[in-house]
């Protein structure tokens, strides 16, 4: 079967520009939407394959402002902000309530609208992720190689440093990952940077009782898997499932294996969910 391809529009949220991907469901089985949050830099294009790992939800994601082909704001803004424009861009699509999943950075954000508007969220889904600033940090060598801008510019060297910055081997899907990144606005790459410094979900994590499921790597170096257990036992209906051999991009590298994960934890009635936490 094609990959599904979706349906991108710009669309206007309290004056920005946000430009969203919509993947219909390819059967109609009552399911929620799913709301996508990606992680830092990272454009629509890197989220192709979300429709063919959920054929049977619509699916929901948007490049934030200085992403790919979201106009940069003219100022910065903190996560609160980010998960209103969300909501409106829910709104607009008149989708009432989601399952929420965040990737890294993505992650923090799904935590931050799944708390802030806690009544329109069914599940939670938090891949490779932390609490914050609270997080226990990664190796220095990947992380040097985080803030360094050629890793969206240059694409020989994002290539000889996908091993120290997420830990797996490059295959054919990797090379499609990179082949499909484009450079962020350095202001809204900054501005991205600056919108969780000193935030963490440990003081309101607890009021969030969704069933969540808390996905990580075990050969992580940026968000090393402790973090995960941190989400684990803050989180008040959670599991923790730790992909071996994943690295920071096991969505990526691992596809097959955490989409049936996912889709498992999703198409599971809430009260086994709950059980299995």
């Amino acid at each position: 079967m094609p990959e599904q391809r979706p349906q991108i529009t710009m669309q206007d949220v309290d004056g920005l520009q946000l430009r969203t991907a919509f993947w219909p469901a390819r059967e109609a089985k009552g399911n929620l939407p799913l709301l996508f949050f990606n992680g830092i830099g990272a454009n629509l294009e890197l989220t192709q394959g979300l429709g063919d790992m959920f054929p049977d939800r619509d699916v929901i994601t948007f490049d934030v402002p200085g992403v790919g082909k979201s106009p940069v704001t003219q100022w910065p803004y903190r996560p609160w902000m980010l998960a209103r424009w969300a909501r409106k861009l829910l709104d607009q699509f008149h989708i009432d309530e989601v399952d929420v999943m965040g990737v890294s950075w993505g992650g923090a954000l799904a935590q931050q609208f799944a708390f802030q508007y806690r009544n329109r969220v069914g599940k939670l889904i938090l891949c490779a992720t932390s609490a914050g600033m609270t997080m226990i940090p990664g190796r220095p060598k990947s992380l040097s190689k985080m803030v360094d801008a050629r890793r969206y510019t240059d694409p020989e060297f994002m290539r000889e440093s996908f091993s120290a910055l997420y830990g797996d081997a490059v295959d054919g899907e990797v090379g499609r990952h990179i082949d499909n990144l484009l450079p962020p606005d350095p202001r809204g790459y900054f501005y991205q940077l600056l919108a969780f410094i000193g935030w963490s979900s440990l003081p309101f994590i607890r009021f969030m009782k969704m069933p969540s499921l808390v996905i990580m790597g075990d050969e992580d170096t940026i968000v090393p898997v402790a973090n995960g257990h941190i989400l684990r036992m803050g989180l008040p209906k959670s599991r923790l499932h730790v992909v071996e051999g994943g690295g920071h991009l096991f969505l990526v590298t691992r596809a097959a294996e955490t989409a049936e994960i996912i889709r498992e934890f999703l198409d599971a009635p809430e009260e086994l969910a709950d059980v299995a936490a």
